[in-house]
């Protein structure tokens, strides 16, 4: 069980976490299977009703969870609502890091690769992360060094990553973004067996479950889009580094990500 100043990060705050990600997930179906309402944001990206409506799910439930850890949640972010996660503000160095619905644009084309995304971070670091894929009823939950599981139809199992196949790696690549010629230069010295591509975060589960080796993201990305997903990974034995090796840190300014490499075990 790792340890922090204030909460225990074990078993019990993971499934408290799963149940409140799968509530929002259940708000976000209601908007799902209705007509959905969009505007954009300042950044030109999609926003629904959904996103909103999840987060004031997410918020208000993590707040009452751990009162002192600050929730950095990305449609507060874009309203200007920034916690301070460095200094004396937050001296443990702790903070949640919350997507309410990762893959607006899956959303919005219906294909129900989209998901609600929830971490604890420590000082940089992932510590827990659940996943929850609302319209495939399956929550991904992990706490690094410690659980990695996955729930689906009222069961729950072990998951980990794989080690590399001997016929090459499965690569996965965004449904929504990326840049072809950008991953093909990146993927020229590897071994590889096959490509799959999927939206949102679901990329990291389905490298946590050992159903994918390798996931290269060469395009923009967010804090929040990443670090459950991230735990995850870690969680079940896997890495995220950025291209240069170093480990994929959290609370940076402006919550942007550089580009980075999910892998398996021995990928």
């Amino acid at each position: 069980m790792t340890q922090t100043s204030a909460i225990a990060v074990d078993e019990t705050l993971l499934a408290k976490v799963e149940a409140i990600a799968e509530q929002a997930g259940s708000v976000i179906l209601d908007h799902y299977h209705g007509a959905p309402q969009m505007r954009t944001k300042a950044d030109a990206s999609p926003v629904t009703a959904a996103d909103e409506a999840a987060e004031a799910v997410i918020i208000p439930a993590l707040q009452a969870l751990t009162p002192d850890v600050p929730v950095v949640s990305e449609e507060a972010v874009a309203a200007g609502h920034v916690p301070e996660v460095h200094g004396a503000a937050n001296p443990s160095g702790r903070f949640w890091l919350v997507d309410p619905l990762d893959g607006t644009k899956e959303f919005i084309g219906r294909n129900g690769e989209f998901t609600v995304n929830i971490a604890l971070i420590e000082k940089g670091r992932p510590l827990l992360g659940v996943v929850h894929i609302p319209a495939l009823g399956t929550t991904y939950g992990g706490i690094v060094g410690s659980v990695a599981r996955m729930r689906r139809e009222g069961v729950t199992r072990t998951i980990c990553t794989r080690d590399h196949p001997p016929d090459g790696a499965i690569v996965l690549s965004s449904r929504s973004h990326g840049d072809a010629d950008a991953l093909d230069s990146f993927l020229a010295n590897e071994r590889i067996g096959g490509h799959r591509i999927a939206g949102s975060a679901l990329k990291f589960c389905l490298v946590a479950e050992g159903l994918a080796d390798l996931y290269p993201r060469l395009g923009r990305t967010m804090e929040w889009d990443t670090a459950a997903g991230h735990a995850v990974v870690l969680a079940a034995g896997g890495c995220v580094k950025t291209l240069d090796g170093s480990d994929l840190v959290y609370g940076k300014p402006g919550f942007d990500n550089p580009h980075f490499v999910a892998r398996g075990r021995s990928s």
